[in-house]
């Protein structure tokens, strides 16, 4: 038994001075030392030997174990010691390379107005308020004293799912959500995308933005509607931009109004920009028709309020003088990163 130890112990340290990798210096230790290893095999037969020979042969038994623990632990530094140089030396840095520039990205010239609208009424007391894009035509037309025979309701103009459901034309649908739901005093602004079956051209697309805005209290006047635009108009603009408002009629507000702001460009003398106008038409208004209020459940003898609605991408046009909507959502990098 003592000519096995030694056997083990010098065939153990022949294969691990050969070992080459972590995983080979681990089977040697497997086979050699594991629970089912040669040094467990011969030390189960220690059963049969004498009292005298048992703590000899225990003795060696474990001077053999130690002696190749030790080895495997020096070898596996060594080894470990290896794999870390030949790793980096694969893996040297090249300081005198250039690096490599990580390109930031930044807000589209559409969010950035967006947010901007939101700040200037945000500002003002107002809250964001969101609804549906695929939305019941009640909402979307009946609701705004839009009712089925209406000839603003042209099908040409909106995507029908079916006769009951649509893509919404306009966010004011969120308004009528919200007058249901909410009693007055309401102060909200609606922005959101909007589908409408447009050709693509540079002033119209078939899917744009719109921000609305509703505001239902009582005594409530076209007076602070006319200075909620003046505020907005100089915030987004500029302090010398003036508003005009020229008679308009749309259903769902009475009375009512399209609303130009002086040209960002000429000032109001005139100019290309504002096809030598001096005014540009940014948005509808007017106050909430009475209709309306009675359909939500709003006593229009006791409340009053007023609407506007804005769209987006124009509103981005003038903000920085684009002169073609599609560039908004062509991607192109040389025109993004101007913004």
């Amino acid at each position: 038994m003592k000519e096995q130890l030694n056997n083990i112990r010098v065939q153990a340290e022949n294969e691990l001075a050969a070992a080459e990798t972590i995983q080979d210096m681990e089977n040697i230790r497997v086979k050699f030392l594991g629970k089912k290893g040669e040094l467990t095999s011969v030390l189960r037969g220690m059963g049969a030997l004498s009292a005298e020979e048992r703590p000899v042969i225990g003795q060696i038994a474990n001077e053999v174990r130690e002696a190749l623990e030790s080895k495997i632990e020096d070898i596996k530094k060594k080894l470990l010691a290896n794999e870390r140089n030949a790793k980096l030396a694969q893996e040297v840095i090249d300081v005198t390379i250039p690096g490599k520039r990580k390109v930031l990205g930044k807000k589209h010239p559409l969010t950035m107005v967006m947010d901007e609208i939101k700040d200037v009424f945000i500002g003002m007391g107002y809250e964001i308020a969101e609804g549906p894009e695929v939305e019941k035509d009640y909402y979307n037309f009946e609701a705004l004293n839009l009712p089925k025979n209406h000839p603003a309701r042209d099908t040409q103009d909106t995507f029908y799912i079916n006769e009951n459901i649509l893509l919404r034309t306009q966010t004011s649908p969120v308004q009528i959500r919200v007058m249901e739901s909410k009693k007055p005093p309401i102060k909200i602004i609606c922005p959101g995308r909007v589908y409408r079956s447009d050709a693509v051209d540079a002033t119209h697309s078939p899917i744009f933005h719109q921000v609305e805005g509703l505001v239902v209290d009582k005594g409530v006047t076209m007076g602070d509607l006319i200075g909620t635009l003046k505020i907005f108009a100089k915030s987004l603009f500029g302090e010398k931009t003036d508003i005009r408002l020229r008679p308009h009629h749309f259903p769902f507000t009475e009375p009512s109004a399209e609303v130009d702001v002086s040209c960002w460009t000429c000032g109001g003398k005139g100019c290309r920009v504002c096809k030598n106008e001096g005014w540009i038409e940014i948005l509808g208004a007017g106050m909430v028709h009475p209709k309306v209020l009675e359909i939500c459940g709003i006593d229009p003898e006791i409340y009053s309020g007023f609407a506007f609605g804005l769209g987006a991408e124009r509103t981005a046009m003038g903000r920085f003088n684009i002169d073609d909507m599609r560039l908004l959502y062509e991607n192109d990098i040389r025109f993004l990163k101007q913004f």
